[in-house]
């Protein structure tokens, strides 16, 4: 994007709107939500790809410089998360003449804290405190397609991207103020966005600098490929501990998450659900809703949706043509036959072609197991919601999504748009764990608003979250391993059917290896979750690691510590055992009390944990005590954060580890709520005891997946120690005594 004069000559008309956007709602420096973006510019002309002409984006910003900076991603760094698309624009910054700087990023807020940890990535490299930053996170009109949010891939590649581009201006910056001054920019120096020159006394704030047309000209350039961000040494923002910049909103209760929007004249709507999966619509009578005061109805093949001035409203006119419809049903498997089902529906044969049947042959022992991890939902705190709203052939959504740019190509597609016509705002929501990646509920919101011709909120029941939203892959893992006459492992088979293939290749050493992902047809709903399929693959595989190791006769640490090269696994699962002090904890045996151990690798960073566990044998209970866990990440970005994401990561892995599970029978899910889908509660927390590696000399990588990966099996060796029982499902469960 150039930078034209057009920005300043808006100067006037820009500084008269901020005036009224801050009478409003506050300082446009303040912590409060971006809604004050957002209504502003639905009344503004689209243009370009942005979906907003050049001079309605400086009105909504403020007068001041734009910063577009140009960069080339990292290996992996793609936009829309997809391989081969790589994004070039990633990162701009929109330096305002009251000195406020403004950060668009593609990238969305969660709760997982990208909110403060690109603020201070900006901050870091502009030298100004984080509360300086103001950031616009995705907004289809607004920011540049930084890829969905997922993958863990913020940290190791937006943040780089944010970094890099306002370290570039930055430079100009200085080189500017030099210019002006006739002196080296070298002999500058910056601090809280205000240039001085010591011999001389002079100084210059960025806003000062924002008001020169020469400054536009200066920016009318490509970054220079030689700026280079500020060393971790040196950092003075970006490796602390930072507050999230919209706290105050957050627990005052003014913040509002896409279920809170409200828009004028707006419907809420009700969608029909079948009552059964694959059951297909035969026939229905909207008569009854139709005859309802102030209801639409709205019909278009399979589906059906209501729409009314209440929730209430619109729940009686569902609930008046549900008793008309005719449904046909489908045949459909039980859960308790879903793991039959996955490997009689397998893709390819997972037995065929299997290698290294000599090694195996000769091998002094080996061992076959297979493993099953059932289907689990997300369970985000706030339910998929969305509000739609038309202006002529313009759809505008706000709605929580981990991927704006992929639900504005869904809308561009399902309504036949064209792309600029199309705008997807999202305020900051409660909770995706990689469930928020397809958007149905925009579509269905946009469905009903276009039927009424007023905008219209949506917002899935949690029954309707528990059936509808897709789930985590359930797998059937199959290995075979053989070991040498010493112990060592030589042969390792290993098979994932149906859940993926994250996390899939060991990282022991072995001298012949092959690991495989076989695709199944699920027969229900599937996709993305906190790491894919890591979890499962590393459940599998730790747990079969304690059972070579007791066949070799070995300490299962000492086990896995002569099959590890990776240095930076080997430092977690070393500093856990230490901090846990494995060896004495495991030969002190007490009636039902055991421990356990595991470790892994995925997206870049490393985890191991020790946990210990009590058992119940006739309750068929247990109790995970405590947990010691070390993760390793790289260099931390921000120690407070990334502890909540291991806490976060820890407490959904026991979930998964002990009660989550989805149940279902003739096609309808049988624990559909929370008093039946027992998610952790505060009494299930154990005793933490979390250490973050920090490693300043390592590039950073993201935290928030992880560190889920070594509960679950740390949690089965642990209740195998304490009670030889060796559990090899997900979720686990003691047979009866």
């Amino acid at each position: 994007m150039k930078i034209e004069a057009e920005i300043h000559r808006a100067e006037s008309l820009a500084g008269k709107e901020r005036a009224r956007l801050e009478g409003e709602g506050g300082a446009h420096g303040s912590a409060r939500p971006t809604e004050w973006l957002l209504d502003k510019q639905r009344a503004q002309p689209h243009g370009g790809r942005s979906g907003l002409s050049r001079r309605a984006f400086v009105q909504v910003l403020g007068a001041g410089l734009l910063f577009a900076v140009t960069w080339t991603p990292a290996s992996g760094e793609r936009s829309g998360g997809r391989r081969g698309r790589a994004s070039t624009v990633l990162a701009r910054v929109h330096l305002g003449q009251d000195g406020q700087i403004t950060v668009l990023t593609g990238k969305v807020e969660m709760g997982q804290g990208a909110r403060a940890e690109l603020s201070q990535a900006a901050a870091e490299e502009l030298h100004v405190p984080a509360e300086r930053i103001q950031l616009v996170m995705g907004d289809t009109s607004l920011v540049p397609d930084d890829g969905v949010t997922a993958g863990s891939r913020t940290t190791p590649g937006t943040v780089p991207a944010v970094r890099q581009g306002a370290a570039a201006a930055r430079q100009l910056l200085l080189e500017l103020a030099g210019q002006r001054w006739n002196v080296e920019p070298g002999s500058l120096e910056l601090r809280d966005g205000v240039i001085t020159h010591p011999p001389t006394d002079r100084s210059l704030t960025y806003a000062e600098l924002a008001r020169s047309e020469d400054v536009a000209k200066a920016f009318d350039q490509a970054i220079p490929p030689e700026v280079t961000v500020t060393p971790v040494k040196e950092w003075r923002v970006l490796g602390r501990p930072a507050p999230r910049p919209n706290r105050r909103e957050l627990v005052t209760g003014a913040h509002r998450f896409p279920s809170d929007v409200i828009r004028p004249g707006m419907y809420h709507g009700k969608v029909l659900r079948a009552p059964s999966y694959g059951a297909k619509l035969a026939s229905i009578d909207l008569s009854p809703a139709k005859a309802m005061k102030d209801v639409v109805v709205a019909q278009d093949g399979q589906f059906v949706g209501v729409a009314a001035p209440t929730t209430f409203g619109a729940s009686q006119a569902l609930a008046a043509v549900a008793e008309t419809a005719v449904w046909e049903p489908a045949a459909h498997p039980s859960s308790k036959e879903v793991f039959a089902y996955l490997r009689a529906h397998a893709r390819s044969d997972a037995d065929a072609k299997k290698p290294f049947e000599t090694e195996l042959a000769q091998a002094s022992k080996v061992l076959r197991q297979t493993y099953h991890t059932a289907y689990v939902q997300h369970v985000p705190l706030e339910t998929r919601a969305a509000v739609a709203e038309w202006d002529q052939d313009k759809l505008t959504v706000w709605t929580g999504t981990q991927n704006p740019f992929g639900y504005h190509g869904e809308l561009t597609r399902a309504f036949g748009l064209a792309p600029q016509n199309v705008r997807v705002i999202v305020p900051d929501f409660g909770g995706g764990f990689g469930g928020k990646h397809t958007g149905e509920a925009a579509i269905e919101a946009a469905r009903l608003a276009r039927a009424a011709g007023r905008p219209v909120a949506l917002k899935w029941t949690r029954a309707e979250e528990f059936t509808w939203a897709y789930f985590r892959p359930a797998a059937v893992i199959d290995i075979e391993a053989g070991l040498d006459a010493a112990g060592r492992l030589q042969v390792w088979r290993f098979v994932n059917i149906n859940s993926g293939g994250a996390a899939l290749d060991t990282p022991y050493r072995i001298a012949h290896a092959r690991c495989r992902f076989v695709p199944a047809d699920s027969p229900m709903r599937q996709g993305s979750y906190r790491t894919l399929a890591a979890t499962a693959n590393n459940f599998a595989r730790e747990s079969f690691m304690d059972e070579l190791a007791q066949a070799a006769g070995a300490d299962p640490l000492e086990f896995r510590l002569a099959h590890l090269e990776n240095p930076r696994l080997r430092a977690v699962l070393e500093t856990a055992a230490k901090r846990f002090d494995w060896p004495a904890q495991k030969n002190r045996r007490a009636p039902g009390v055991g421990v356990g151990l595991a470790c892994g690798t995925e997206k870049g960073s490393y985890v191991a944990a020790c946990v210990e566990v009590s058992v119940d044998r006739q309750a068929a209970g247990i109790v995970v005590r405590r947990v010691c866990q070390v993760f390793e990440c790289g260099a931390v970005l921000n120690p407070n954060n990334l502890l909540a994401q291991v806490q976060g990561c820890i407490i959904m892995g026991l979930g998964a580890a002990l009660r989550e599970e989805m149940r279902f029978e003739k096609g309808k899910v049988l624990n559909a709520g929370l008093k039946q889908y027992l998610v952790p509660r505060f009494k299930d927390v154990p005793g933490l005891d979390l250490h973050l590696l920090d490693r300043p000399d390592l590039p950073s990588a993201g935290g928030g997946e992880t560190p889920i990966i070594a509960v679950a099996p740390a949690v089965a060796n642990a209740i195998c120690h304490a009670t030889g029982l060796r559990l090899r499902e997900l979720p686990l469960r003691l047979p009866a005594a």
